[in-house]
């Protein structure tokens, strides 16, 4: 079962991104303007965060399978639109039904947690996080690949057969888990506050993970704009297979995941800050001279490994802690951290796309290491305010 769910959330996940490196193609398709092209990933990102909200702490009270077949069926549905749509509202509307359906992914992980027994909680977490974070890395060059072949509209409908066919499997294998309905839907949304008011475990557990993921995102988004630059002068298919590269670090997730269940939860979290912040301080190294851009791309290519590592390592870590916290909110926690990282993460692509704009890879990686940094300063205190 944990490979079925981790290969299913990878593909479920990986709906998020791919228009990320098809907004160029796309908006010119649609007759978008490049600044309302940007509306294409706000709209998927804003419709992630609504469901992850609205959607997920469903799996607190609706049978688990029954949610989770319905999100992939209709997600196969909104990428079907997207991938017929010659119109500009078609689209951003499947697009943000894209980004609402995608939560199904978030729904798998506590679903999985809740079948593991909590000795190897961590394991299994971690090997369906793997896939998760497989989704991740692969979406952005697999999508610049097909596109690049095929056409942009290629990946929206071999992903929607996909979620289609991935519903039909999960309605036949997964078990059934109904989850005693001790409250109503309107009373679930107002716990989900009291949860953050009083639960400080996933209070700092999503700070330090606000700020992994905003170091992620920012460097995702900067280092393809470097790499496309005359310092470097990569095609879009050699930006794709650089990408490729950082998929090496989702291994972390379950070296991270069996670390915790041996009680290694705060070295690894160390760990992981540390390296993040390493990432960027190495592939702080610029092209230069005749041999510069191969070391410097070289350097940069491990640097994107460790930061996923990192990132990879402490994801599994904070979602292992939440899920201990109890078993009856699982999907509010889970729903309730996701939101929260992945509001730093929006911002650190703000942000990165600003430093760009401004300074450069300099001071974009500058504010990357900085991330990091903040996370490892409030992990300093955590002893103290457990005292």
């Amino acid at each position: 079962m944990t490979p079925l769910l981790a290969a299913a959330c990878g593909l479920v996940v990986a709906n998020l991104y791919y228009a990320q490196p098809l907004i160029g193609p796309i908006g010119q398709a649609l007759g978008l303007t490049p600044q309302a092209a940007g509306l294409i990933v706000t709209l998927i990102q804003l419709g992630y965060g609504l469901g992850l909200l609205l959607i997920v702490p469903l799996g607190d009270i609706v049978e688990n399978r029954l949610l989770i077949v319905s999100l992939l069926g209709a997600s196969a549905l909104a990428l079907a639109l997207a991938a017929v749509a010659i119109h500009t509202a078609p689209f951003l509307v499947a697009a943000g039904a894209i980004g609402l359906c995608s939560v199904a992914a978030q729904v798998l992980v506590p679903f999985a947690a809740h079948l593991a027994p909590a000795a190897s909680r961590g394991r299994v977490v971690g090997n369906v996080m793997s896939g998760l974070m497989l989704g991740i890395m692969l979406a952005r060059p697999v999508a610049s690949l097909v596109a690049d072949r095929w056409g942009w509209h290629a990946i929206f409908a071999a992903s929607a057969f996909g979620m289609a066919v991935l519903a039909v499997v999960l309605r036949r294998l997964l078990p059934r888990r109904q989850p005693s309905p001790t409250v109503r839907y309107g009373d679930l949304l107002r716990s989900m506050a009291t949860l953050l008011a009083t639960q400080p475990v996933l209070r700092r557990r999503a700070a330090y993970q606000a700020c992994m993921f905003g170091a992620f995102s920012l460097f995702w988004t900067t280092v393809p704009l470097w790499l496309a630059s005359p310092a470097f002068g990569l095609s879009q298919r050699g930006i794709a297979l650089f990408a490729l590269a950082g998929v090496a670090g989702a291994i972390a997730a379950p070296i991270g995941g069996r670390l915790a269940d041996r009680g290694r939860s705060r070295q690894m979290t160390a760990l992981a800050m540390v390296l993040a912040a390493g990432a960027f301080a190495c592939g702080d190294i610029g092209p230069s001279g005749p041999s510069g851009p191969l070391l410097a791309l070289g350097v940069l290519t491990a640097a994107a490994i460790v930061l996923d590592f990192g990132v990879a390592a402490n994801l599994v870590v904070g979602q292992r802690a939440i899920f201990a916290l109890s078993a009856e909110h699982r999907s509010r926690l889970n729903g309730l951290f996701m939101a929260l990282f992945f509001v730093g993460g929006a911002a650190g692509s703000a942000l990165g796309a600003w430093a760009y704009a401004t300074g450069g890879w300099t001071l974009a990686s500058r504010f990357g290491l900085a991330l990091p940094l903040l996370a490892l300063a409030y992990f300093a205190t955590e002893r103290r305010a457990a005292r």
